[in-house]
């Protein structure tokens, strides 16, 4: 075991404080028993800090601080686009999605689509959410957790695996978005320090003993990995089997910014349910849009603590800095460096104590991350499924039993699928291509739902149904297409041909169910615009910078 008496206490104290405040908030009012919006939408009450602090809680986890820190080993800073344009994105999200979904009151993305389109666009969404959140989401988070536990602690991968999704259980199953919500703004305060604290000690290593000195040192050892846009053949990373590939595969030159990287950063924080859930739980709009604010401010700082600190470890093994730190970042059984392993391995380099509150700040991450996908998974299965096709007439009582019990499925099958994912190298870029097997199809919808009047159901349910076999077909058709480019080309043909079948079977004539995006839905307060400026601001600086 690598943790020392003083990192266990804090990592415990941590634990006990999570579970403790999780089923603190959780009580009811003398009297009252939690309904479905008590349960799935922490009652509509959150203020603009907690949603965003709950926002990038549910966003970071496993997957960035091992699996983006593990693409910083091996792809450098370009992989930070995922974070930066995040930052816009949530503008852009928060202007012209939000104050729809409010006004309409929804609980679900499904419920958006029933409003929009009909039951069968609602149902077909509903169920390959569902898939996604289980099979890809919740499981990829619960390997990587899992992946650190055994690299600093020595925990068997499957009791590791277990572990996670019991800690994620014991206070969100019972008080549900609530319970999630309200630990997550204290989880993102261990997740900042820890993460910050992981990142100052991998600099003083590079730079023996000076962290500012490290940081330039990066840049002067690796500085092809300091390239945010990646050209053909500049590059090549390994592929965790023993060769390479081309790093343009994973983010493809100038098209990571105008073309499929804003697909699926859209499909994620616009029309994602456990992404989305928590602006739908806020106080008001004006609330819920400071809040994407503030997330898209803690964006901005992501790549310090998820990126940076991957850079770190490939200089320290490049150099041969510390043959013990080589050697546990090589998988125990091909004795192959793995990229995932950088993070973990850089946890060790702590000094007691700060390596407790790492590792706190690491299960923070991964632990809020499973929380938000299980409750968001029994969100839309109770909403969308159950109460539609099952319990048509359930009590509240009866949807907030069922979600619990949904969740706790949902664990179960992700920590069986989970240990599958050990022959990955960059289980980020994995989530990432998978995901983007059913992000052009949701764009689509959602974007014509929106903004054309004319989209009929039909066309948005075609939409739906051939995102995922064309995906396949060009994976398979056309391996060498980058998976950013196949998704801006399967985006393009869902598009032509939603419009087509639309003009065809509507004869011109705006869909009953459409979307008046007049008059005053899209204004924002001073403050907003003011933040969203700063944002732009420094977003486009960081780009200039490292072109």
């Amino acid at each position: 075991m690598l943790l020392e008496p003083l990192d266990l206490i804090v990592f415990i104290g941590y634990c006990c404080l999570i579970v403790g405040m999780g089923l603190f908030v959780s009580r009811e009012k003398k009297g009252h028993v939690k309904n479905s919006q008590d349960y799935f939408l922490a009652s509509k009450a959150l203020p603009w800090w907690a949603v965003g602090a709950s926002l990038i809680a549910s966003n970071i986890s496993a997957e960035q601080f091992i699996g983006m820190s593990g693409s910083g080993f091996a792809l450098g800073l370009a992989i930070s686009t995922y974070e930066w344009m995040a930052a816009i994105t949530l503008l852009v999200v928060a202007i012209f999605f939000l104050p729809i979904y409010i006004k309409k009151g929804i609980y679900t993305m499904p419920g958006f689509l029933l409003d929009r389109y009909d039951t069968r666009v609602r149902t077909t969404m509903a169920i390959f959410w569902l898939l996604l959140y289980v099979f890809v989401n919740l499981t990829s988070v619960l390997y990587l957790g899992a992946l650190s536990l055994n690299t600093i602690m020595n925990i068997p991968l499957g009791y590791g695996i277990a572990g996670l999704a019991l800690f994620a259980m014991i206070y969100s199953i019972y008080g549900g978005l609530k319970a999630v919500a309200w630990t997550d703004v204290v989880q993102v305060f261990f997740l900042i320090l820890g993460g910050l604290a992981t990142t100052y000690i991998a600099l003083q290593m590079v730079g023996e003993g000076s962290a500012w000195e490290g940081l330039g040192l990066l840049r002067q050892e690796v500085p092809g990995h300091f390239s945010m846009i990646l050209e053909r053949g500049e590059m090549m990373i390994p592929d965790g089997k023993g060769g390479t590939y081309d790093a343009y595969q994973d983010l493809p030159g100038i098209s990571v910014l105008v073309g499929g990287m804003w697909i699926t950063n859209l499909s994620y924080w616009g029309f994602n349910q456990y992404i989305t859930q928590r602006a739908l739980a806020a106080k008001s709009l004006d609330e819920a849009q400071k809040g994407m604010i503030f997330a898209g401010f803690l964006k901005l700082l992501m790549p310090l603590i998820v990126v940076i600190p991957g850079i770190a470890a490939l200089v320290i093994v490049k150099n041969g800095i510390d043959t013990g730190f080589i050697q546990s970042m090589q998988d125990p059984v091909s004795g192959i460096i793995k990229s995932d392993r950088a993070y973990p391995t850089l946890l060790q380099l702590l000094p007691s104590g700060l390596k407790g509150l790492a590792f706190a700040a690491l299960t923070a991450a991964i632990v809020s991350s499973l929380a938000s996908m299980a409750n968001s998974t029994s969100t839309i299965f109770t909403m969308d499924i159950y109460k539609k096709y099952i319990g048509q007439n359930a009590s509240e009582t009866k949807q907030v039993a069922v979600g619990r019990i949904t969740a706790v499925v949902a664990f179960v099958i992700a920590a069986i699928v989970a240990p599958a994912l050990g022959q990955l190298d960059q289980a980020f870029q994995f989530i990432q291509e998978y995901t983007g097997f059913i992000s052009p199809g949701v764009f689509a919808i959602f974007f014509f739902g929106v903004f054309w009047k004319k989209t009929t159901s039909n066309a948005a349910l075609t939409g739906a149904a051939i995102s995922i076999p064309l995906s396949v077909l060009l994976k398979w058709g056309m391996p060498d297409l980058p998976f950013l480019d196949r998704m801006g080309v399967v985006f393009l043909a869902i598009a032509a041909l939603m419009i087509a079948i639309s003009l065809y079977e509507g004869k011109g004539k705006d869909h009953p169910n459409s979307i008046d995006i007049t008059g005053d839905l899209f204004k924002t307060s001073a403050g907003f615009k003011i933040g969203a400026l700063i944002i732009a601001g420094i977003t486009a600086a960081l780009y200039i910078v490292f072109w």
